[in-house]
């Protein structure tokens, strides 16, 4: 299943810096996205695009992560070259990222 399935984002961007979180429709979906969902899942699934340190933060009562993602957008909005490559772009791929199923 992909993460799309349970939960959605919300995203921000400054500099060379993305903001993206991932907040669970339903709070029983929370824990296993917490576990699945690490700084280092994030930062392979963005391998190539996110150069730098993968930070994440918790809210359990939102049933949110929040990921800050540093050197991810080849320099800043409006300094690189890529399409659209700031945090919109980069939320959907993330909801994108496969997790297992629930047992």
């Amino acid at each position: 299943m992909e993460l799309f399935d349970i939960a959605h984002s919300r995203t921000g961007d400054k500099g060379n810096i993305s903001n993206i979180s991932v907040i669970v429709y339903d709070q029983k979906d929370y824990e296993r996205v917490r576990e699945y969902v690490t700084p280092e899942r994030v930062r392979a699934h963005f391998k190539g695009i996110v150069n730098g340190d993968v930070v994440r933060y918790e809210i359990p009562t939102l049933g949110a992560l929040n990921f800050v993602m540093q050197d991810a957008l080849g320099g800043g909005v409006t300094r690189s070259l890529a399409l659209d490559a700031h945090g919109k772009c980069l939320a959907s791929a993330l909801l994108a990222m496969d997790i297992p199923a629930k047992n």
